[in-house]
Parts: structure tokens; C-alpha cells; sequence
């Protein structure tokens, strides 16, 4: 059963894949990602190309917007998955063919004189350092380079080039490939589901057929500028071989971009055999430069933050633990006049679980929190078990957008729960549960949407389309909300917890202090920030320096040592605002640990500052700015949530453990 060439939406292809997944699930098994795809000798291979993209500008632009040639049977984009669509990717089809195992030089064609928008866009592009995309057999197009004795590996091609100590620029119309095959001799193997990116079953039955020939394990492109007589080529037809074509070294034999020129566009591949197999050809892009560098700084960070949570901890819990047996231990008298002099936290006994200021706002915050962890952790989890392959470009965002939506339902019945124990009573909940759904989303819909602004103005495909931002409102307000509603109704449903003292009806006075409590709360968050802070730096070069990441294995560890911390640090900081008798501890528990967003954006401002430098314009500031906003607030949302929920869970097991008369 072969389903060639066929496309579906992500969410609609999921569903087909698990009916296939059942149908057979007797002798199949299920392989993340890509699926593999062989070629017999002379088959023809259609290359196809994505958007132009620069690490200057960060906008994206359609490939066709510059003058190249056009396949011959017009341009058809292919289906794109909702990931694919949000990150700006327009992957479309080209003329660049090639036929397996056939090594040729041919034409493709030669454009119309440019003209003088055509010079001037082609030259933008080239100052502003945009590179070509290109995919073969859903492999990008690698590029080696050699800057300063270091041997530097890109992906994608210059638009051009513009020579030191010139006001010239040249661009690139000859194109040098080099196609990396494996010979590969298949016993009992068929594929059963297909799509580009889509995902295969494997049939593990030994009287299936075989299935042999070449596939694809590297994509290499060699790029440069040729001048060409547009009388002689204009002769040729597309696909025509033609004389080998050698780089030239002289500026003079290069294709320089003027009014007028004419531009013929030429290409030639080789393939050649090699030993990597196909679920290796990927690692080549995927080795990170530095590597020694990033373990090491990974492994002193983990060791570091260990120790020093340990250390916290541990006295942590001794102190409290010497504590309780002391005070359990004395007579009321006793009791009183310890609690006079020592123990300031037993005082605020009858305040500590006061209704906080702003209560809604906690508990619709925290809901969030929750939502965004739990996206999180299971994403980083899929990831680092090799479930979201770098093959299947955007799934890892749609796999995110669609956990989230279905965790409306975590969202909304932790938020209504602790509004009951807050309030008391499940009224309210409805409001409670709408702006646990809408208030993460809408500040990062309002954002989005100033962003697309900038990016419809500069006719980017970044861009989100009308009809996407149509699909997100659906699956915001169909989805999503209905999930947390329900959620929250769940909430009604369960137990209120308990609080294990009485609240006084005064309120005790807090006494002064020598200090304002933010400073302890903003301090707090470099603890979290130092676990995270070299993780961070490669996240976002993988996003604005067109780098792949896929360490996440060690991001999964980072995570968990995060969690850890968080909660250590929101504990402890409450522990010291009790014994001071300020009870006041809801929001400062929060804020203790999610203060680490502070840290994150001001590093994200250092990254743009000292790191970015190439990143040019108002636009480009602005987007990554509005990018790290979001980020920031994630984080914030995310860490103060640990933090809370495992103060709130210290608190009532403190005060349950104290003999109250």
C-alpha cells in the first residue's frame, strides 16, 4: 500500500497514521521523522527550495521574488505543517532536476534584461547576506567555507557577493553540486506511509519483496559567479548539457549585478557513493562547534548548582527540623516565651494563609504556569528521545501548539482548585477558568500581532496569513478554551484543600524592615538563571544564527536541575520571610523563582547588544525583542509556578506539623 504524494495537514495526518498504526500493528513498527526513500539509476530527483532567509535581518523572504528561473510546469508550494507556517517556512518547488547517479552540466535558463527594481532588490539581498535554502530528498543544502585556517559548514547559499573594497556586487548563477549516495539492498522492507514529512511504517515480514537502490545521505553545493555570452546561451533549452563550467577566480568573468544584464542560471551535480547510512546523514548537521567547550561548561554548571543547592537544602532541613522537635518539645509557657524570642515564623500562625492581594490574578497565573511546564517537559522529553526529528521541519512547534492546547485541561482545573481553597467556594469559577485561558494567549496574540504588522509592511513570509491566523483563532477559542472550561468545571469537582490553622480576623502587623523584600526576591533568581544561562546561549543561536540544535538531551537535564532549583529557592526565600513575620509569602514565592525571567530578557538584550551584531535595522531589533519578550514571560509563568507550588506545599506541611491549642 503506497500513498504517494499525498498531503494532509498535520493534525489530519496524525489521525491517518494511527489507523494505520493499528491496522498494522502485528508485524510493523513505527520510525520518528523522515521516512527513507530509495532511487533506482537515472530516476529523476526534484530539488526544492525555501525561503530566503539572513541572519541581518531576520526577515524572510519568498524565493521567487528575485529573478530566477521558474520550473517549467509554474511554481507549486508544497504542504506545510502549522510549525512550518508560523517559523515563515515557504517551501516551494524548482527547476533544479536531477536524475540519479548521472552526472551532467546543463542550462536552465536565461532571464530578461534586469531592470532596475530587479538590480536594486537583488543587490539588498546580497548586502543584507541572504541565503538560498535549497532541499533535496528533505535534506538542506550544505556549504563549506574556510574563514581565518577554520573550516566553517553553512547551510543554504549566498544570493551573492559583494568584493572587498568594492561598491560592486556579483551574484551567484552557477551552482556546483555534489550528491551523496548509499547503495542500499533492502530485505523485507516496504514502505506503507509516505510524505515528505511524514512517517513511515516498516513491514518486518521476510517473504515481503526487497526494495533496492540509491538513497540520499548528503547534499553539497559549491556556489559561484560566472560570466556568460547571453547570445550562445539563449540558444540552449532547459535541461540542455553544456561544456563543463569552471569558477573563475577574476572579477571580470563574473556575473556582476547592473541594469540591463542579462543572467543565464546553470548548474551541474555529481554523485558520489558513500559509506554513511541513511539514518546517519543527518549527523553532519547536527555536530555543534565548540562541543568540548559546551560539555564542559554543561557539566561545571550541573556541579556548580548541585552543590550549592545540596548545601542549602540540607541546613535547610535541619534548621526547620530542629525547629519543630524543639517547639514540640516545650510546655505552653515555654512555648510562648520562645515564641518571643526565636521563632518568628510560629507568630504568623493565624495569618499565613491569608487571602492574598489580587487572587485571581495568582490563580490564573499559575494555571498558565502549569500549562507552559507541562508543554515543556513533554516536548523536551519527545525530543530527547529522538521522537521529533530535525527531518520533519515545524513538527516540533506544532507538537508544542497542540500540547498546549490539550493542557487548557491541567490549566484550568489547577486554577480553579486553588481559587476554591483561596475563596473557599467554587464561585467565580467560570471567570477564573476564561482568563486562564485567555490571558497567557491574548498577551501573546497582541504581541504576534504587532510583530505581523512589521513583517506584512516589509512583505515578508514571515508573516502570518489570513487564513492562519483564522486557524489559531479556532483552535484558541474551539479548543482550547472548551478544555479549560472543562478542566475547571473538574476543579469544582475535586476537594478543596484544606488549611491546617485557623485565620485570624486581624490581620498582624508586619514589622519593618531595614530592606525592601524585592531586592531578596530579584536576588533570588540568579540561582535559576545560573543553570539555564549557557543552554540559553546556544537556544538562541540555534534561532537567530540559522543553527540546528539538537542537544536535548542535555536541555532535559537542564530543565530537571531548573525544577529543582526553583522550588529550593522559593522555599527558602518563604522560610526567611516567615521568620521575620511578614506573611505576605504568595506572591513573593512566585516572583522568588520567576524573577529568573529578568535575567533571561536582560541576557536576551546582552545576546542582541554583543552577540548580533550583523542584526541590522528598527524591524529586526524589534522582532527579536518581541520574540524575547515572549520567552521571558514563558519562563516567568513557568518558574514561579514551581516555585509556588512548592511553597504552598512547604507552608501547609509546616504549619500542619505544629501543635496548635
Amino acid at each position: 500500500m503506497v500513498l504517494s504524494n499525498w498531503r494532509m495537514p498535520s493534525i489530519s495526518w496524525a489521525f491517518l497514521y494511527m489507523l494505520l498504526l493499528f491496522a498494522h500493528v502485528s508485524n510493523a513498527f513505527y520510525l520518528p521523522g523522515s521516512y527513507m526513500h530509495t532511487y533506482s539509476p537515472g530516476e529523476a530527483i526534484l530539488a526544492k527550495v525555501n525561503s530566503l532567509t539572513s541572519i541581518e535581518t531576520e526577515l524572510p523572504f519568498s524565493y521567487y521574488t528575485l529573478p530566477y528561473c521558474n520550473p517549467p510546469g509554474g511554481i507549486k508550494k508544497s504542504a506545510e505543517n502549522l510549525g512550518e507556517l508560523l517559523m515563515g517556512d515557504q517551501i516551494d518547488n524548482s527547476p533544479y532536476r536531477f536524475r540519479m547517479n548521472v552526472n551532467e552540466t546543463v542550462y536552465l535558463c536565461t532571464t530578461d534584461p534586469l531592470n532596475e527594481h530587479q538590480v536594486k532588490l537583488l543587490k539588498q539581498r546580497t548586502r543584507d547576506l541572504y541565503q538560498v535554502n535549497m532541499i533535496l530528498d528533505n535534506l538542506p543544502a550544505m556549504r563549506f567555507s574556510r574563514q581565518n585556517g577554520v573550516n566553517i559548514q553553512w547551510t543554504g547559499y549566498p544570493v551573492g557577493y559583494t568584493p572587498q573594497n568594492s561598491n560592486e556586487d556579483y551574484i551567484i548563477n552557477h551552482l556546483k553540486f555534489r550528491v551523496l549516495v548509499h547503495e542500499y539492498e533492502g530485505s523485507g522492507v516496504e514502505i506503507i506511509g509516505t510524505g515528505e514529512e511524514g512517517m513511515g511504517v516498516i513491514s518486518t515480514d521476510a517473504d515481503k519483496k526487497k526494495a533496492s537502490g540509491f538513497e540520499i545521505v548528503g547534499f553539497e553545493v559549491v556556489p559561484c559567479s560566472v560570466k556568460f555570452d547571453p547570445a550562445v546561451m539563449t540558444k540552449h533549452k532547459i535541461y540542455e548539457s553544456i561544456p563543463p563550467v569552471t569558477c573563475p577566480a577574476e572579477l571580470e568573468k563574473s556575473q556582476i549585478i547592473r541594469e540591463q544584464e542579462k543572467v543565464s542560471f546553470t548548474y551541474e551535480v555529481e554523485f558520489v557513493k558513500s559509506d554513511i547510512r541513511w539514518p546517519s546523514r543527518w549527523d553532519a548537521y547536527l555536530k555543534m562547534e565548540g562541543a568540548r567547550v559546551h560539555w564542559f561548561s554543561i557539566l561545571n554548571s550541573l556541579m556548580v548548582i548541585f552543590f550549592l543547592a545540596g548545601i542549602v537544602f540540607v541546613i535547610f532541613l535541619r534548621t526547620v527540623r530542629r525547629d519543630l522537635t524543639r517547639y514540640e518539645e516545650l510546655d505552653k509557657e515555654a512555648q510562648a516565651q520562645m515564641n518571643e524570642e526565636l521563632s518568628g515564623w510560629k507568630l504568623v500562625v493565624g495569618d499565613v494563609f491569608r487571602e492574598p492581594s489580587c487572587p485571581k490574578l495568582l490563580c490564573v497565573m499559575i494555571g498558565d504556569g502549569v500549562q507552559i511546564t507541562g508543554m515543556a517537559v513533554v516536548t523536551i522529553v519527545f525530543a530527547a528521545f529522538g521522537f521529533l526529528s530535525p527531518a520533519s521541519r515545524g513538527m516540533l512547534l506544532t507538537g508544542m501548539i497542540i500540547l498546549y492546547l490539550f493542557l487548557g485541561i491541567a490549566a484550568g482545573y489547577v486554577g480553579v482548585r486553588l481559587w476554591r481553597t483561596i475563596k473557599g467556594t467554587s464561585e467565580g469559577w467560570k471567570s477564573v477558568s476564561w482568563s486562564v485561558a485567555c490571558f497567557f494567549s491574548g498577551i501573546v496574540f497582541v504581541i504576534l500581532t504587532g510583530l505581523n504588522f512589521l513583517l506584512w509592511a516589509n512583505k515578508s513570509t514571515g508573516a502570518i496569513p489570513i487564513s492562519l491566523y483564522f486557524l489559531l483563532l479556532f483552535l484558541w477559542f474551539c479548543v482550547s478554551v472548551p478544555l479549560t472550561l472543562l478542566g475547571g468545571f473538574l476543579g469544582t469537582r475535586s476537594e478543596a484543600i484544606q488549611y491546617p490553622v485557623r485565620t485570624n480576623q486581624i490581620p498582624r502587623e508586619i514589622p519593618a524592615r531595614k530592606y525592601p523584600s524585592w531586592l531578596l526576591v530579584l536576588g533570588a533568581g540568579t540561582l535559576p538563571f545560573g543553570t539555564l544561562f549557557i543552554e540559553l546561549f546556544f537556544i538562541l543561536s540555534s534561532i537567530w544564527l540559522g543553527r540546528f540544535y539538537y542537544v536535548f538531551g542535555f536541555l532535559l537535564i537542564v530543565l530537571l536541575l531548573l525544577v529543582i532549583v526553583c522550588a529550593e529557592v522559593s522555599v527558602v526565600l518563604t522560610y526567611m520571610h516567615l521568620c521575620v513575620e511578614d506573611w505576605q509569602w504568595w506572591w513573593k514565592a512566585f516572583f522568588a523563582s520567576g524573577s529568573v525571567a529578568l535575567y533571561v530578557f536582560l541576557y536576551s538584550i546582552n545576546y542582541l547588544v554583543f552577540d548580533l551584531q550583523s542584526l541590522s535595522g528598527p524591524v529586526s531589533a524589534m522582532l527579536y525583542l518581541g520574540y524575547s519578550l515572549i520567552m521571558a514571560f514563558a519562563i516567568m509563568l513557568s518558574t514561579g509556578t514551581i516555585g509556588f507550588l512548592m511553597s504552598f506545599y512547604f507552608v501547609h506541611y509546616l504549619f500542619s506539623s505544629v501543635k496548635i491549642d
